[in-house]
């Protein structure tokens, strides 16, 4: 938990410290975020191999590994002096980190027995929701305290006390040295994650399929994936096992996590925005007016794990996902002016329906799952939950920005001479004269700021709509149940 703690606040933390890294390190805010999607990547590379690496080495042999791993290229990006020097140690610690989420989650499964996991969920998640919850406040305070390089240099306590733990009280697995790498699967695979996240993150900033470039990067990461289901159902000992797909509540659970976490993960990166830029909240506020979202994950994950498996999980992830559709439905009709009693409602609510529906989905998923398929099975899961959370965030921005540039277009098209406000307010006539330089940059400004209200609620409006996919998925899945007792 400690680990994966870390981990997950590791994602996070840096984000608030950009804007110093790039006079630090004489950079263009452009390429200062390479910072971001440098890591992202390797990590998202690395996930997908964290079973086989885990059977063939030992889960605790890795995991020691990649603790002491991530903790020293911790300690290099804190100490980088040029961006070519933090990509790179962001890289090695995107690929040291991969694995800590899936063998910490496929650890717990093997640790606990069924009746046990619902409530060890809980346990972990209250833990690892705290990385979300502390980044920004810890990040933006070490950042303007001491130094952007504290940021990474914090992971350094986190890291020896999760290795000595570990060392001391992880019991060891079998090794199998026999195992053979299909290094076919990983490269078609590593391109077709490769290409897919470079094309997420930089469709924006390139204007998506206008730029010859996008456009490369989705041909090479179709072809990567189209290569990759070809080798992994024709060839003897694949990559990745294909019996693993042939769990009903594994391959709904992988499904809903995309779909959950697009939801979720878009929804966090527009809101700390909206509430910066059109509220007027400054930065140390909106990281305290977004922490209720995790106290509402942590009581929801209590509840769910008092819970375990007296109720189907199904009903709790279906409540989970209408609550969550209510919640943003609700968040189509704010306007910048919101009360914060609603909002720190709302916010509430969201990080309830978050615990509602991430701890029985993980109980569900691997309930019919063997044993032998825990290790893969956690990482493609992960790796799902981050393909997720990049597509989300990309489809949201894109719709953001276009839906601004048409709305901004419909509202100026109704501003004329002739307009009611205009002609019964002279004071705003004055004010907001095109025919005068200032009074056309107000008159536009206030047309952009209205342009953007509309855009966020129809970006939150659509999320809201996302929901109903992923309540399809429960009818395809099968209820929990305890493994049947097989007799000695």
């Amino acid at each position: 938990m400690m680990a994966t703690m870390m981990n997950v606040l590791d994602s996070t933390i840096a984000n608030v410290a950009l804007p110093y890294m790039q006079g630090s390190l004489n950079t263009t805010l452009d390429q200062t975020t390479w910072v971001l999607t440098s890591y992202v990547i390797a990590s998202a590379i690395m996930t997908a191999p964290a079973g086989w690496l885990a059977q063939r080495y030992g889960r605790k042999n890795l995991f020691m590994i990649c603790i002491v791993g991530f903790t020293i290229t911790s300690m290099m990006c804190g100490a980088a002096q040029s961006l070519e020097q933090m990509v790179l140690f962001r890289v090695l610690q995107g690929i040291t980190g991969a694995a800590m989420v899936p063998l910490s989650q496929a650890t717990m499964l093997d640790i606990f027995p069924f009746e046990q996991r619902a409530q060890a969920m809980a346990i972990f998640g209250i833990g690892v929701m705290v990385g979300p919850i502390m980044g920004p406040t810890l990040g933006g305070y070490l950042t303007e305290t001491l130094s952007w390089r504290w940021v990474f240099y914090v992971n350094l306590p986190f890291g020896i006390i999760a290795l000595t733990g570990l060392a001391l009280f992880m019991p060891k697995t079998p090794i199998k040295p026999e195992l053979r790498f299909d290094w076919t699967g990983f490269a078609v695979l590593t391109l077709a994650i490769g290409m897919l996240q470079l094309m997420l993150d930089r469709g924006q900033g390139e204007d998506w399929f206008q730029s010859p470039e996008i456009i490369a990067q989705a041909v090479l990461g179709a072809l990567g994936f189209y290569l990759f289901l070809v080798h992994m159902f024709t060839a003897e000992k694949p990559f990745i096992p294909p019996a693993i797909f042939r769990d009903r509540n594994f391959t709904g659970a992988l499904v809903l996590m995309f779909f959950t976490m697009a939801i979720l993960l878009s929804s966090s990166a527009l809101l700390a925005p909206y509430l910066q830029n059109l509220s007027g909240y400054p930065v140390s506020e909106t990281g305290l007016l977004l922490a209720p979202r995790g106290m509402g994950t942590i009581c929801a994950m209590l509840i769910a794990g008092r819970l375990g498996t007296r109720v189907d999980q199904r009903l709790m992830i279906g409540f989970g996902l209408l609550l969550l559709g209510w919640a943003l439905r609700d968040m189509s009709t704010w306007t910048p002016d919101l009360p914060i009693p609603k909002l720190v409602t709302s916010m509430v609510i969201q990080g309830f329906c978050m615990g509602c529906i991430f701890n029985p989905l993980t109980v569900l998923a691997f309930t019919t799952l063997p044993a032998q398929f825990r290790g893969d099975a956690a990482a493609l899961q992960a790796l799902v939950r981050n393909l997720g959370a990049a597509a989300g965030i990309a489809v949201t921005s894109f719709m953001l920005v276009s839906g601004m540039q048409a709305s901004h277009a419909g509202l100026a098209a109704t501003v004329t001479p002739y307009a009611r406000p205009l002609l019964e307010s002279p004071r705003a006539a004055h004010l907001l004269d095109p025919t005068t330089t200032q009074g056309a940059a107000r008159l536009n400004n206030a047309i952009s700021r209205e342009a953007l209200i509309i855009a966020y609620n129809n970006d939150f409006r659509l999320l809201s709509f996302l929901t109903f996919p992923s309540l399809a998925m429960l009818l395809l899945m099968r209820r929990s149940r305890p493994p049947a007792t097989v007799a000695a």
